[in-house]
């Protein structure tokens, strides 16, 4: 369940108690738009900035954990190197070289690439309601998560303005976008495999935003059968 906090919050900006809220975020990143759409939106940032523990995080596991793992690999691959050469000079046999890797068996064909230009994260269209909440959804709050919230009477995006380590924890999130239910609407289906979840926020002129990675289970699953009936 949501903290205590982030429903008391919850209630304040809807002046009532949610219908179902749920924390999500896009599930792939956003796609490159076109740089005279993107201009014309205000050229706002189309990446996250995550909290700079994040990123000492990051520095801490690439020059220390890193290498650690090379090393350990390296010596294993040595010691089994070092095992097979000494059972070939008993047996008095050369080594058999490992078979060659058959290119190109396992890989994607190239035409099954790049099919998708919007990843699946929305529509497509840059012009249309969905597009264009892409097109400012980092510049109303840097963190990747978003609290949707489902009212009787509308639709209401949150989310905390400030770069934090668990957004999930903020008590300070405000209103990003807010629809009215005859403007937009949640498609989703109750019962999806936990960790896979998705739902979509479809808006009247036809387009569509995808959503994923929903946090705190139990909010997710009322959200889903929610939306599902």
């Amino acid at each position: 369940m949501a903290k205590r906090k982030v429903l008391r919050r919850a209630r304040q900006i809807l002046g009532e108690e949610p219908v179902a809220l749920v924390w999500c975020e896009l599930r792939k990143p956003i796609p490159t738009p076109p740089k005279d759409v993107h201009r014309a939106a205000g050229k706002g940032r189309l990446k996250s900035r995550h909290h700079w523990l994040w990123y000492a995080a990051a520095v801490v596991f690439c020059f220390v954990v890193l290498p650690m793992i090379f090393i350990d690999s390296l010596s294993r691959r040595l010691d089994q190197l070092l095992e097979r050469r000494g059972h070939a000079g008993q047996r008095g046999g050369p080594e058999t070289p490992p078979d060659a890797p058959h290119s190109g068996r396992g890989r994607a064909p190239e035409s099954d690439r790049g099919q998708d230009p919007a990843h699946g994260v929305f529509d497509g269209d840059w012009n249309l309601t969905a597009g264009q909440l892409l097109l400012r959804w980092y510049g109303h709050s840097p963190n990747p998560k978003r609290l949707v919230l489902l009212a009787r009477d509308r639709i209401c995006v949150a989310a905390s303005p400030r770069r934090r380590w668990s957004p999930t924890k903020a008590d300070d999130f405000r209103t990003v976008t807010e629809f009215a239910l005859d403007k937009a609407r949640i498609e989703g289906e109750a019962g999806q495999p936990r960790g896979y979840a998705t739902f979509r926020l479809c808006f009247i002129d036809s387009s569509w935003l995808e959503l994923g990675h929903l946090g705190e289970q139990d909010d997710a699953d009322h959200f889903l059968r929610t939306v599902s009936r």
